[in-house]
């Protein structure tokens, strides 16, 4: 009898235990209706629901090994809300996790074999748009892993060193016979970009050498190779010493650069998003910068500023920087702003129209000045400035 007794016991405890594991049985979209409904596949970095029993207390949700973060709030023994982990390394996750959902409770597990599917790349920035034969090349972005190909103004790139997160690649850049847009192609998709690379033509304001614009300084321009190496031609170059704590006399040393009218967008643009254009130019930090800004004003006027502070992080806290050489800045024309209430230029209302900035017809000075609008003196500062363009983003 004590040993029957003992038996049910333990097909009863069994029978509790199996009960009580969580078990998945189908997935949903997160979004209100209509786009509450059951999806096929999951892309990284997309919200769902989770659908099953017993799925209240998880200690860890997995998407092909990778661990979500989730709130338990928003948990009941039937559903639960998470978001699929934003970046899933593909190529290095192991193929019994490919293509699976484990979810962990405090009284079991479970597996449950769904979709995970790398999505298109995407293309955030590229060091240097107009880097030399032999330079070092970084494209950041999303997605970049299983390329089937790469291309770099027309010219197939073979050669790469691909992160593991599919945030970055890098490659060193062979001799190039043409401008063109970067393209990159994966498993999953395509991107190109709407703007050429290895282009100092399309879109040119003023680079120093066949298009020269400038009214004047107070900067210097040069071709000297020894002060900032493996530029191209004529560049504008800005430095100065002892610029105090709150002070915009931009004329004072080496601090402006002046363009005469030009023509900052085509005339049949003027109409576009202005978020879907972006100011860009080659930038030569050798020495590190912590402190002053570059601002960009439209013909002395300083309604709308735009802002260019690399040293400065987005949490407000502040890392000096140094740029390696020549690198790509880009400023997107919704950082032309007003002034903000308490008086900052530059930190107020964004910019939703080119003909508040540049007036009707587009055409118009351009000003590049630094200006240390701080609570910090800067000691000295030395860069280097050449290929100041506009171009389409989207």
């Amino acid at each position: 009898m004590f040993c029957l007794t003992a038996i049910c016991i333990l097909i009863v405890s069994c029978k509790n235990d199996n009960i009580s594991s969580p078990v998945i049985t189908g997935v949903r979209n997160y979004a209100p209706a209509p786009g509450d409904s059951v999806v096929k596949s999951l892309i990284p970095g997309q919200w769902v629901v989770l659908t099953g029993q017993n799925l209240k207390n998880a200690t860890q949700i997995t998407f092909d090994g990778v661990s979500a973060t989730f709130n338990s709030a928003l948990s009941s023994d039937t559903y639960t809300v998470v978001q699929v982990p934003s970046v899933i390394p593909f190529p290095s996750v192991p193929a019994d996790k490919l293509n699976t959902i484990q979810y962990v409770t405090s009284d079991g597990s479970t597996t449950f074999a769904f979709n995970v599917v790398s999505p298109p790349p995407t293309l955030t920035a590229i060091s240097n748009e107009n880097a030399n034969k032999g330079d070092l090349v970084t494209i950041s972005g999303t997605n970049l892993f299983l390329i089937k190909s790469l291309t770099f103004a027309g010219t197939p790139i073979t050669n790469y060193a691909s992160r593991n997160d599919g945030t970055a690649l890098t490659f060193v850049l062979p001799e190039l016979t043409q401008a063109g847009p970067v393209q990159i192609t994966t498993q999953s998709g395509s991107v190109t970009t709407l703007y050429n690379v290895n282009d100092v033509e399309s879109g040119m304001l003023c680079n120093f050498d066949d298009i020269n614009t400038l009214s004047w300084g107070p900067s210097s321009v040069s071709n000297n190779m020894t002060l900032f190496s493996d530029g191209r031609g004529y560049y504008a170059q800005l430095n100065a010493t002892n610029v105090g704590a709150g002070d915009n006399s931009w004329w004072n040393g080496g601090r402006g650069i002046n363009l005469n009218a030009v023509q900052w967008v085509p005339t049949t643009a003027m109409n576009d998003t202005v978020s879907h254009y972006a100011l860009k130019f080659e930038i030569n930090v050798p020495e590190a910068w912590s402190a002053g800004t570059l601002f960009v004003a439209v013909n002395y006027d300083w309604t709308y500023i735009a802002r260019y502070s690399p040293w400065l992080n987005a949490d407000g806290s502040t890392t000096a920087y140094t740029s390696g050489g020549w690198h790509t800045a880009t400023i997107p024309f919704s950082e032309f702003r007003k002034k903000s209430s308490t008086g900052v230029n530059g930190k107020g209302t964004s910019l939703t129209a080119f003909s508040d900035l540049l007036g009707s017809t587009g055409n118009n000075g351009m000003n590049i000045w630094l200006i240390n609008d701080g609570t910090t003196a800067i000691a000295s500062y030395n860069m280097a400035i050449d290929n100041i363009r506009v171009v389409k983003m989207k």
